[in-house]
């Protein structure tokens, strides 16, 4: 053998590490480098760390090799592991794992590093997919199996609900009767059915019976704790009909809800679903099914239903509430009013029969016939509920359910009945303000006698208690069953002078503002006003912002503002004349003057501090906004007086004490106090009102040996009259106005009071004074007279005259004659204006309280020492601003 051929000579050296050089030599038959000793130096790569000396068979191996140990060429030596602590886990260069180790879930992934970790791999992803869908089908068959097909028959029945006096004795029960009569598809007009499907499901007969956005909807607005929606499916609709023992707004009773749809859509043909969801719906007015509801609105079957009254009935499904013209103004004073309800109802019966049309279920020349509402019957048919009854349950159910966070009963449940109610309504009090109303209507009203004067005379009223809030008597009308508009809910008469002592509170709480400062400053730095602050009584004053600049509409035209009567008050020339006098006299000029110093905006804040709601205020940036062009309830104004009459303190009015149930009391009211104004503002303004009573214009509200406080209101073009007075026991306000609402007029029109009762004007001061005194004196008989607190001084005299001017009037301290009789203005030739010659488009004609010895003169019912004009309130300017002084405006 040639010597190249030979083996190389054996290493010198043995022992262990010679063995061990032995076993990690290179397995392949590649003979190493010449040189090579198997060391990882001899390529280069170092000593691995903390590892004997390895013999490799090639460079390939030995990169191999240093890649698979902890400190190889790409990564820095750390120990051996992982971030699991594991000997044999992943090392950071690479993150594998150790072999024979496995997890059930690689998440986060074994085989990565840095943020590919945290990516899941599609097995991953598709398994837990897998296994959602998989879980979400079983709980669906599982929820499919358990529900049941509801009988929707069982909503037929309903109990009373029992409604109690304040002494706990029973005034009524009613709410529960069994309204509804089920009828066949075959009795039910098509143009019904057509009409529901256009308007609600148009694939009512193709889908599945639920809507899968509609579901998700109403699940996403509960989860955001809102209301949730009805069913967007017929289908779904009859389902929650079905249900009305559970009403809970919760995510299982939805759930529950929407496998019943399933089962239902699944296993009930679509005409059964058809005929028991038109026979189970509520349409309002306590008529629950198709049937009751053509008798109840049309006084007809349902199968002579014709297509407009079919469309007319399906917008009532939307919410009877906002959609029957008879309104709902006990639940929603402001958005359900006759008005608004009679447009939405044409709008929603319009839209149906043209959605029929385009739909093929209608032909055109048939929908034509229908383009105005249909004559609809009076809602009241319970006699139990004639009188003032069906007023009192109208007040507490829409309390009830206005405030049902509170109550937890919404509209549906109240339906359900089951309630005993006990109101806040003191039935002695309630009989005497209804006797006290006819006495005064059956003497001076006489419609058939007067029938141009005399015919749609209404009266409301409403007796509020101080010290709580409580609703104690109402009159809503002359009976329910036959005028059913709440006059002591919101009726849209205005307010006229009785808003004044509102812009008196407000000169007391903020002040007015210095006419010499800037706009931000003044409203910084006011003077309190006290009520020997003297103001312009002149007539068809010319208004000033609180600078001094004279206030311009947005046409540039000034704003001169009347009196009553065209009367000027004070001593000419500046016809100064004191808060407290021009309280008394209901002089305009003054307190639109001083609102405006004070500022529109803080007139607004006094009134709703008083506890009028913001949405019956109306012109709030015009100078007329201080003289009542506003159009609060009875119910408010007797509230927002009787805040005064607390010496400050707001509660707001309220009609229910307690509800009760078979699962025991449900909800107790509890009283609420703000302090709306100081004691020693609301006292000042009540002394001032005392004035009013003892000697101005509200004489007639006068009670033998009791402090009285309150004042007058009658409105421009003599279309409401009103007496809002209290003592510290009881807050009470009456309303007189003409107002044509007859069933077939929808526009609501109020008219003029002149020659009505046979006056020729009429004012506060006189039919509605007298109901105010008959009322009260019977209420308060037997209750102890008590006074109100003495007021502490306040405020300083703005535009105080020099001494040597004497004031316009005396003060009531000092008055020992009758205050002087109103002179001319400047413009009128005569002393004083004779019944026509002051009359214009804009200022009303006026032939009571001149000067001139009118045989009229004392006939409105004040009884005022002089001869004085009480108030119009005209809140119209001159010809070229009368549009936007008149309250009509």
């Amino acid at each position: 053998m040639s010597e190249h051929r030979r083996k190389p000579p054996q290493p010198q050296g043995g022992g262990r590490a010679a063995a061990r050089r032995g076993q990690s030599g290179p397995s392949s038959g590649r003979r190493a480098p010449r040189g090579a000793t198997g060391s990882p130096s001899d390529y280069g790569l170092g000593q691995v760390s903390g590892s004997p000396e390895q013999s490799y068979g090639s460079r390939a191996d030995a990169r191999r090799a240093a890649q698979r140990s902890p400190g190889g060429r790409r990564r820095g030596a750390e120990p051996a592991g992982d971030h699991f602590g594991g000997p044999h886990g992943p090392g950071r260069g690479r993150g594998r794992s150790a072999p024979g180790r496995k997890r059930l879930i690689d998440y986060p992934r074994a085989d990565k590093y840095g943020w590919q970790r945290w990516i899941p791999s599609w097995k991953l992803v598709a398994g837990l997919f897998i296994g959602f869908v998989g879980s979400m089908v079983a709980v669906a068959g599982i929820g499919y199996a358990m529900v049941g097909v509801p009988d929707v028959d069982k909503t037929a029945t309903a109990q009373n609900n029992v409604y109690y006096w304040k002494d706990g004795s029973q005034m009524v029960a009613t709410g529960g009767e069994t309204n509804r009569q089920n009828i066949s598809l075959s009795q039910i007009p098509q143009e019904m059915r057509y009409a529901v499907i256009s308007q609600e499901n148009k694939t009512f007969y193709e889908d599945s019976g639920i809507d899968p956005k509609g579901i998700a909807r109403a699940l996403f607005n509960m989860a955001r704790g809102g209301q949730t929606q009805g069913g967007s499916t017929i289908t779904q609709q009859y389902v929650k009909n079905a249900m009305l023992n559970d009403q809970s707004q919760t995510i299982s009773r939805k759930f529950k809800e929407i496998f019943v749809s399933i089962k239902v859509g699944a296993e009930v043909d679509k005409d059964t679903i058809m005929a028991g969801y038109l026979n189970s719906a509520y349409y309002g007015r306590n008529d629950y099914g198709i049937q009751a509801a053509a008798r109840g609105y049309f006084g007809k079957d349902a199968i002579k239903l014709n297509p407009g009254e079919c469309a007319f009935l399906a917008a009532m499904l939307k919410g009877a509430t906002y959609y029957d013209p008879a309104g709902a103004t006990s639940i929603d004073p402001v958005n359900a009013t006759p008005e608004k309800n009679s447009r939405r109802a044409l709008l929603q019966m319009q839209d149906t029969l043209d959605k029929m049309v385009e739909y093929g279920h209608l032909d055109a020349s048939v929908r034509a016939k229908y383009t105005k509402l249909p004559a609809v019957k009076n809602p009241r048919s319970n006699t139990a509920l004639s009188g003032q009854v069906g007023y009192l349950v109208d007040l507490a159910n829409g309390y009830l359910v206005t405030h049902s966070k509170e109550t937890g009963i919404t509209q549906n449940l109240l339906q359900q009945g089951g309630y005993s109610i006990y109101t806040t309504f003191d039935k002695k009090k309630v009989q005497q303000l209804e006797d006290a109303v006819t006495k005064v209507q059956k003497a001076n009203i006489k419609p058939k006698e007067r029938p141009d004067t005399d015919t749609h005379v209404q009266f409301g009223g409403a007796s509020v208690e101080p010290d709580t809030g409580a609703i104690r008597a109402i009159y809503g009308g002359e009976d329910a069953t036959k005028h059913f508009t709440d006059n002591a809910d919101e009726t849209g008469a205005q307010v006229g002078s009785t808003f004044k002592p509102f812009v008196l509170a407000a000169a007391m709480t903020w002040g007015v503002r210095d006419p010499d400062l800037g706009s931000s400053q003044a409203q910084d730095e006011r003077t309190i006003v006290s009520p020997e602050s003297l103001f312009s009584g002149k007539n068809k004053l010319k208004i000033e912002d609180y600078n001094r600049t004279v206030w311009k509409n947005e046409k540039g035209e000034e704003w001169l503002q009347t009196n009553d009567g065209n009367e000027s008050y004070g001593t000419a020339p500046d016809y100064k004349i004191d808060l407290r006098e021009a309280m008394r006299e209901s002089v305009n000029s003054a307190f639109v003057q001083l609102g405006m110093d004070v500022g529109l905006d803080k007139v607004k804040d006094s009134a709703i501090s008083a506890g009028l709601r913001e949405s019956s205020l109306a012109g709030t940036t015009f100078p007329s906004f201080s003289i009542g062009i506003s159009d609060p309830s009875a119910i408010r104004m007797a509230g927002s007086y009787a805040t005064f009459a607390a010496s400050g303190k707001q509660r707001d009015p309220y009609s229910v004490e307690k509800v009760t149930s078979e699962e025991g009391q449900i909800f107790t009211h509890k009283v609420v106090s703000n302090q709306a104004f100081t004691s020693k503002v609301a006292d000042n303004v009540t002394d001032v009102l005392k004035t009013v009573v003892e000697r101005g214009t509200g004489t007639n509200a006068q009670l033998p040996g009791r402090e009285v406080a309150g004042k007058t209101g009658t409105t421009d073009g003599n279309k409401s009259a009103w007496f809002v007075g209290y003592t510290p026991q009881l807050s009470t306000a009456i309303s007189m106005f003409r107002l044509d609402d007859d069933e077939k007029n929808k526009n609501r029109t109020f008219l003029e009071m002149f020659g009505t009762g046979g006056q020729k004007k009429i004012h506060g001061a006189s039919f509605p004074a007298q109901i105010w005194h008959d009322y009260m004196a019977d209420a308060l008989e037997g209750t102890p007279a008590k006074d109100f607190p003495e007021p502490e001084p306040i405020g300083e005299v703005v535009n105080a005259e020099p001494s040597a001017t004497p004031t316009p009037t005396a003060t009531e301290t000092e008055e020992v004659e009758p205050s002087p009789t109103p002179t001319a203005t400047e413009t009128q030739v005569e002393p004083s204006p004779t019944a026509t010659e002051t009359c214009n488009d804009f200022f009303e004609c006026n032939t009571a309280g001149t000067t001139n010895g009118n045989s009229n003169g004392g006939s409105n019912g004040d009884s005022s020492p002089t001869p004085t004009a009480t108030e119009t309130d005209s809140t119209r300017g001159n010809q070229n601003g009368g549009l936007f002084g008149g309250s009509d405006g």
